[in-house]
């Protein structure tokens, strides 16, 4: 697919993200458009040409006409959800799978809702399209104060709102501007991977116009250029930083999600003979079981030899790396600046000398994979100091589970065909630690880290997987407090058939808030986790559950869950509150450090 279509240009509907080319039509069938096409079925076939096939919604009464019309076009399917703000997480989870997510929401009570998880897909780099529905086109300029509304006669409060978490937003009260102002916002979400707001009149849906009677012109959009000579430059600049280095190292961060990106960075890794380490946020973005895969860097949470090879290298080449207070552990990394060749969105910067702009990272990846030099000296270094990993030893019958014992089961249990979803928290640390095989793929939501995202994800994402990849299977590991914000959606999870194998990690409270910073708030009410699951299937849908507070318990749960193919599979694990890994508490009080600073200071900041 990546060699057949110009490289100029942009198209969605296919994983990893979307980082193809031409969209032509998505690969199943558009109807064909009349002359009584309307703009809500419009809307259906350009999601369905991107190849975004599930729209997660929420009805409200100014939504109602436009999901009528939506329901006219049967290759887009319609995930109803317990709550917009679960609903939002799952357009998420969608668009991480399959390169485009949508919400669809009713003005103001849905929308002022949904907005966290678009704020949390803004910052993750996801392209969801929110859709609202609006006021009537004639209330603008009645004078009216509305339901539902902030109780002025003006009715932008939502539209500011969305203003700060999405990169275009259109309002449509004219059917004439309607094909304009559609293309326009899903092009941008495409180009910019960013979450694109549009605002549809209550009472336009169903009206046709000329602009809709036949299929629309197939996207085609121009992405970001990159200029010859500032690519030339900026590659002569590396290959002599480079050539003059000992030990160079390849560092991926989360923005090489884009699988012409990703591509890449694996062409200069077999070129470069680098040892290769990823970044936390970008686990699986690089095949674990490649020869110069060295682990997860992260500052003193890194995997076993990891940040050594890397902080004491004279040359890191950093490829799409996000440093915030959490990804430098509390800014305590010691890699610095001036041993980095940071290669970002557009933008090549050579240690602490010259910065090139309009360079796109896939461009300048595959020129110096052309001209780089093979130097494995670190990953020569690495493999002497390197240590066999181990595993925690088997625990007695009457033992309480531990935290280790339960991710060593969790790793058997992956295969090629299982994507594993980690909920913010101790989950965090733990799946980061586990090898993924071969085509086994990884989500966290570190950047935005809002408790809870996981459940809507994993609906998002089961969806997803089951349109392109029925085979294979989702694993979520979530903790009690972060289900407890958003359990509700597993009823939709029945609802639509999906089948993941859920972790519900029962240890007492948020331990992640707990090695920041404890305090009384962060105990929570503890739940029959088990029986809520089963009062949400109510006799309808496809369920099992279990329990687990030893070890044994344990692998007889996992056994069971892996065969029962079709269910969704409920596991409540037991732990002890106090018992974590030693890399949370280790961030932990990193991070917490950083928080305490005192006024008067700017801080160490990476």
């Amino acid at each position: 697919m990546e060699g057949s279509q110009p490289a100029d240009t942009v198209a969605v509907g296919d994983q990893p993200s979307g980082d193809a080319h031409t969209c032509t039509a998505h690969k199943r069938k558009i109807p064909p458009s009349s002359a009584d096409a309307n703009l809500g079925v419009h809307i259906a076939n350009r999601l369905v040409e991107i190849g975004c096939t599930t729209c997660f919604a929420v009805p409200g009464d100014f939504n109602l006409l436009l999901l009528d019309q939506l329901l006219k076009q049967p290759e887009l399917d319609m995930v109803w959800c317990c709550n917009e703000l679960n609903a939002g997480y799952a357009a998420d989870g969608y668009a991480r799978k399959r390169g485009v997510g949508c919400v669809c929401v009713t003005f103001c009570v849905g929308g002022f809702s949904v907005i966290n998880a678009v704020a949390g897909a803004y910052s993750e780099d996801l392209p969801v399209i929110v859709i609202s529905g609006g006021p009537n086109s004639q209330d603008h300029a009645s004078n009216h104060i509305l339901h539902h509304t902030t109780g002025f006669n003006e009715y932008g409060q939502q539209l500011r709102a969305f203003k700060e978490c999405t990169c275009c937003q259109v309002v449509i009260q004219h059917i004439e501007d309607a094909h304009m102002l559609l293309d326009t916002a899903i092009s941008e979400a495409l180009l910019r991977r960013k979450p694109v707001y549009i605002e549809v009149a209550c009472n336009l849906a169903d009206l046709t116009h000329p602009s809709f009677a036949s299929p629309p012109v197939p996207y085609a959009l121009k992405v970001d250029h990159t200029n010859t000579a500032s690519l030339e430059a900026a590659v002569d600049a590396a290959v002599e930083h480079l050539s003059k280095a000992v030990k160079p190292v390849l560092l991926a961060g989360v923005r090489t999600r884009p699988a012409r990106t990703r591509a890449a960075v694996l062409r200069l890794a077999n070129a470069s003979k680098y040892p290769v380490a990823v970044m936390p946020d970008a686990k699986g973005m690089f095949p674990e079981d490649h020869q110069q895969y060295i682990g997860m860097y992260w500052g003193a949470v890194s995997s076993p030899c990891t940040c050594e090879v890397v902080e004491s290298s004279d040359v890191v080449i950093c490829v799409g790396g996000v440093w915030t207070d959490y990804s430098t552990v509390g800014y305590s990394l010691l890699l610095k600046p001036e041993k980095m060749i940071r290669v970002d969105n557009n933008r090549v910067t050579i240690c602490n000398g010259p910065t090139f702009g309009c360079v796109v990272m896939a461009d300048f990846l595959e020129a110096l994979a052309a001209r780089v030099k093979a130097n494995d000296t670190g990953l020569t270094m690495y493999k002497r100091i390197v240590l066999p990993t181990t595993e925690p030893l088997k625990q007695g019958d009457g033992e309480m589970l531990r935290t280790n014992v339960l991710f060593k089961h969790i790793q058997h249990m992956l295969t090629p065909t299982t994507s594993l979803v980690s909920e913010v928290g101790d989950s965090w640390f733990n799946t980061l630690k586990l090898k993924l095989p071969p085509g086994a793929e990884y989500e966290l939501q570190m950047r935005y880290g809002s408790i809870g995202w996981s459940v809507g994800a994993v609906l998002g994402y089961c969806c997803a997987e089951r349109q392109s990849h029925p085979d294979r299977r989702v694993v979520a590991c979530i903790g009690d407090g972060s289900f407890q914000m958003t359990a509700q959606e597993v009823s939709t999870m029945l609802r639509y058939g999906v089948d993941p194998i859920i972790f519900l990690i029962n240890n007492g409270g948020y331990t992640i808030e707990v090695e920041i910073h404890d305090g009384p708030y962060n105990v929570i009410k503890n739940w029959d986790y088990t029986g809520f699951v089963r009062a949400l299937h109510n006799g309808d849908g496809k369920l099992w559950t279990a329990e687990a507070r030893t070890e044994p318990e344990l692998e007889s749960a996992i056994a069971e869950a892996v065969q029962r193919r079709g269910q969704l599979c409920f596991i409540m694990v037991v732990t002890h509150r106090d018992d974590c890994s030693k890399e949370l508490l280790e961030w932990g009080s990193r991070v917490a450090a950083a928080n305490s600073r005192k006024p008067g200071g700017a801080g160490s900041h990476h």
